[in-house]
């Protein structure tokens, strides 16, 4: 039977992440209370719960094996009763679209999962805090799942130049019109897995504040913080995320991101619904090629990856997203075009890796912030 821990009065060294509430003393009793309603909610047995604290510090995490940090295999795992859900997306001209996506209860599972810390502090010591965050990684996960961009494999960018100017959105339309148009009318735009990602991580966050949350002030503060220098796309993430880059500019190391920040030292294998991670091509002369330096994905829960332009049926597993990366070493560009010259991996666990062991998968995660929940970083 599925095991959520609260634990506490212990040193976190000893536990390898989960959720760490930081809140003031009369807020914990609240606090718990509103979390096992909300445990609840999603099917979390609230007999499986073990709740004390510290100084207001609140931790929570699964009780699997400290050893045990994949979240890959969620969705299979019989004990935790993951079922996905069907929602609706606006579509082109006022219609809707039917799609099945990742649950909120497997994207609270993977944040309590052994692997990665995620902190909420301050102001974001609230229960809404949370929905909104579980509320927002669903979004972009939804924006995320049935892509037809066109690859320009090296050649220019497209644009739909009624709303946007190579990447800038034209000034007399609203930035959420624009967005809406890239995801609508999708054959109008050849971009790459870079610009795919950022475009796909604006959306989820910009929509779920106007749409679903429909909070007007907090779309509007988002789409102001988008546009302070008017390159919307410019910055989303922070700029540290390319530190390994032989080009990178050491004055913008701490230059926050817009809409997203950095968590450090995540275990292999683990992944929450809505992440964006980096796969590394870390042969040097694929490298070179324009386009295959790297892949900027978003974790789409159920074990799978984005494929923004259905190369892979809408969707990558971990380890055919590993393949792909590692297979640009052997001239493997298109899998129907050149799939005699693909190679068998040989340890394709070792992939899953940091670059520093041998590896093809950085090891931080970049996940949006907690909007409505405190200021957002200065840039």
């Amino acid at each position: 039977m599925l095991k959520i821990v609260l634990l506490l009065l212990v040193s976190f060294d000893s536990y390898a992440g989960g959720m760490v509430f930081f809140c003031q003393p009369q807020q914990v009793a609240s606090m718990q209370s509103s979390l096992a309603g909300y445990f609840a909610t999603l099917g979390i047995p609230p007999d499986e719960i073990v709740h004390s604290s510290n100084d207001g510090v609140l931790r929570y995490t699964l009780n699997t094996p400290t050893s045990d940090f994949t979240t890959l295999d969620f969705s299979a795992r019989p004990e935790l009763k993951i079922q996905d859900i069907r929602i609706t997306l606006p579509a082109r001209n006022g219609g809707h679209h039917h799609l099945t996506t990742v649950s909120q209860k497997e994207i609270v599972l993977a944040l309590l999962q052994h692997g990665r810390w995620t902190e909420f502090k301050a102001e974001a010591c609230d229960i809404k805090a949370l929905k909104d965050h579980v509320g927002v990684r669903q979004n972009i996960v939804a924006w995320a799942q049935e892509l037809n961009w066109i690859w320009p494999n090296g050649g220019e960018a497209k644009w739909n130049k009624k709303y946007w100017r190579d990447g800038t959105p034209e000034k007399k339309y609203p930035l959420y019109v624009a967005l809406n148009d890239v995801f609508m009318n999708q054959r109008h735009y050849a971009i790459g897995c870079y610009t795919a990602a950022k475009l796909v991580v604006m959306q989820g966050v910009l929509d779920y504040y106007r749409r679903i949350k429909q909070s007007p002030q907090q779309a509007q503060r988002i789409e102001e913080r988008l546009l302070l220098d008017q390159e919307p796309l410019v910055g989303i993430e922070p700029a540290r995320l390319w530190a390994f880059e032989k080009d990178f500019d050491a004055s913008t190391l701490n230059q926050p991101g817009k809409l997203l920040k950095i968590i450090d030292d995540v275990k292999p294998m683990n992944f929450v619904p809505g992440d964006w991670v980096y796969f590394l091509n870390t042969d040097t002369l694929s490298y070179e090629k324009i386009g295959y330096e790297g892949s900027n994905a978003i974790y789409l829960g159920r074990g799978q990856f984005s494929d923004y332009y259905n190369d892979h049926h809408h969707a990558y597993s971990y380890f055919e997203k590993l393949n792909e990366v590692y297979q640009w070493r052997n001239g493997v560009f298109s899998l129907s075009r050149d799939f005699l010259k693909i190679k068998p991996v040989q340890d394709a666990a070792r992939l899953g890796l940091p670059p520093s062991e041998g590896g093809l998968l950085n090891s931080v995660r970049v996940v949006p912030y907690y909007f409505s929940f405190g200021a957002l970083p200065v840039r």
